[in-house]
């Protein structure tokens, strides 16, 4: 790395824009250990004002047109200036409305020197510096909120549960909160394709000394010149080896990356989606449910991952936050409590996906707590004849099968389908399976060591069509999937976070039990929470495979590597009869009592 660390802070022509701006600002580490540049955008007519701040690897100056174009095309013009960036709130809307504007690049990326090593304890370190600095500073009221999507969200979990001065509040938009079960290892299975994407084309791309990015469009080239090759990789910490090469939470490399939640004490309004059902969903109602904040709110939406966050009227609702806690200017109640705990959006009938306007037809209902108190856990039995019933089979033993491996891209699938429902029924919350497995050998095949279960829950409309919602990248897909690689079944019942409606595991490498071919295990296993209101005739399907099936999208499981032939290749097998009940327990809301 140079070692002429430069300071060039740039203010431009205060007539340029309509705010003041200036590029490339030094926020020095309390450690020593270097900086942090950042671009601060202020109004021009208040002289002090409360701060967003937002810290992230994806280029404080790659403009959010040239970073994704197509959803540039799509967000709320209300949202478009010189300085709009992906995923973070827009500059001339927010000091309009009297906030200054904080976007500083993550260390080692941008104009940031430093080890690239997104979600560690060291970055977060230094997001804890930029914070206070903010707070610091001559034009600052000394309140910072934080507000941004997905890595601009997943990092402000970590960074308030250290408690930095000045933090007055946070909206984790779509950002998951456990860096192991929301994102890397679902069920203790790598998310391969994800990180490989997510890495290579939003991250190294933008490291810093990265060469060619001004020729690129992707943002300036480093101010202190260009990295070789060879100091590159030396300054970064690779997450798809990183994540490859370990595989429990008590691994250096995820134990590092943990916090305790509790510590979260500000005012926290948690956003998730519920098309996000692979990667923020879980972990914004999660991180809800353990923050030890006082007043914290849920509210869920729906639509793409990139566009709600732009929506005038999702707008409102984080400006009506933000003003509460960092300008005291409280219109909803968010100071007192009186707001909605728990805002829901309410998933019926079939309005197609990745359509804004069709979605915005949804119904919303408040309600005071998470999960509902009034949820009815209701178990719905498999039966080897393939249905999904309230009702217990009576049936002798038998078991059904299906090749555990084949085509990582083909799996094969056991779907069990309810009868048609008799009267509109809602589904909102948390969901387990319980189920039996084993597996066996095939001819010439290696003995199989392990198995891994996906499984899938579609809605069918009374029509006979299955319903797709909106997911994360606006494709189709499904309620809601969970997963389980059954050599880390294993339950800690004694964990205070474990919950019969939630059943926790520790993922640690001391919690591995053999799986022998042969032997029928009982698992419980957690599929993510979701929301549909099934209709009169519509029906329920549970899916069981040997990999992803649809609705996967950008987020398969599918290392060659992670799901080795050599340890997974063989027939797998659920089992039903006396003792050997299967079922998903799914979370039934009654309608609301109208009886006075």
């Amino acid at each position: 790395m140079p070692n002429d660390i430069r300071q060039d802070i740039t203010l431009i022509d205060r007539e340029s824009f309509p705010y003041i701006y200036e590029q490339n600002v030094t926020i020095p580490l309390r450690d020593e250990s270097g900086l942090i540049r950042a671009n601060v955008y202020r109004p021009k007519d208040t002289e002090k004002a409360p701060v967003l701040v937002t810290y992230g690897p994806y280029g404080k100056d790659i403009h959010y047109k040239d970073f994704h174009p197509q959803s540039y095309s799509e967000v709320n013009s209300a949202h478009h200036s010189e300085h709009s960036a992906w995923e973070t709130p827009d500059p001339a809307f927010w000091t309009k409305n009297g906030y200054v504007v904080v976007r500083a690049d993550e260390r080692g990326t941008g104009q940031s020197p430093g080890k690239l090593d997104t979600m560690s304890r060291g970055t977060s370190d230094a997001f804890f510096d930029v914070v206070e600095w903010a707070a610091d500073q001559p034009w600052s009221s000394g309140k910072v909120g934080l507000l941004g999507i997905s890595y601009y969200a997943g990092s402000q979990w970590r960074v308030a549960a250290r408690q930095p001065k000045g933090l007055a509040c946070i909206i984790p938009w779509e950002g998951m909160s456990d860096y192991y079960r929301d994102r890397c290892r679902h069920g203790g299975i790598l998310s391969n394709t994800f990180i490989d994407f997510w890495w290579n084309r939003q991250v190294v791309s933008n490291q810093y000394g990265r060469p060619g990015r001004a020729a690129r469009n992707w943002g300036p080239d480093t101010i202190e010149g260009d990295l070789s090759d060879e100091e590159l990789e030396k300054s970064r910490q690779d997450q798809t080896i990183d994540n490859a090469n370990n595989y429990f939470r008590d691994d250096t490399y995820y134990a590092s990356k943990e916090y305790t939640q509790r510590d979260i004490q500000v005012p926290m309004l948690s956003v998730a989606n519920w098309g996000g059902i692979l990667l923020h969903l879980r972990g914004n109602i999660e991180g809800y449910t353990h923050a030890g904040s006082s007043l914290k709110y849920l509210r869920f939406i729906t639509g793409r991952h990139d566009l709600p966050f732009y929506y005038d009227e999702e707008v409102e609702v984080q400006r009506s936050f933000l003003d509460a806690f960092l300008k005291g200017e409280d219109r909803s109640g968010w100071c007192t409590g009186d707001a909605p705990k728990v805002d829901l959006i309410l998933r019926k009938g079939d309005v197609g996906f990745n359509n804004a306007e069709a979605e915005r037809g949804y119904t919303r209902r408040n309600e005071s707590e998470w999960p509902i108190a009034r949820t009815q856990y209701t178990p719905f039995h498999l039966s080897a004849t393939k249905t999904l019933s309230r009702e217990k089979p009576k049936e002798g033993y038998i078991k059904l099968s299906y090749r555990a491996l084949g085509a990582l891209d083909n799996p094969e699938v056991i779907q069990f389908v309810t009868p048609v429902f008799e009267d509109e029924t809602e589904i909102t919350g948390h969901i387990v399976a319980h189920l039996n497995v084993s597996v066996t050998a095939e001819s010439h095949h290696s003995t199989p060591q392990d198995i891994d279960i996906f499984l899938t829950l579609r809605y069918i409309s009374p029509e006979g069509k299955e319903v797709f919602y909106t997911g994360t990248a606006g494709d189709p897909v499904p309620l809601c999937k969970g997963w389980l690689r059954v050599s880390l079944r294993k339950i800690n019942k004694e964990h205070p976070r474990h919950r019969p409606w939630l059943p926790h595991r520790d993922y640690f490498s001391t919690n591995v039990e053999p799986v022998i071919p042969g032997e029928i295990y009982p698992v419980d296993i957690e599929i993510w929470p979701t929301n549909v209101v099934v209709e009169k005739g519509g029906k329920i399907v549970l899916e069981v495979s040997s990999g992803d099936t649809q609705g996967c999208g950008l987020f398969k499981q599918n290392s060659p590597t992670d799901r080795s032939p050599e340890k997974f290749q063989g027939q797998n097998h659920l089992h039903f009869g006396k003792e050997l009940e299967n079922y998903v327990t799914l979370p039934i809301i009654p309608p609301i009592s109208t009886d006075l």
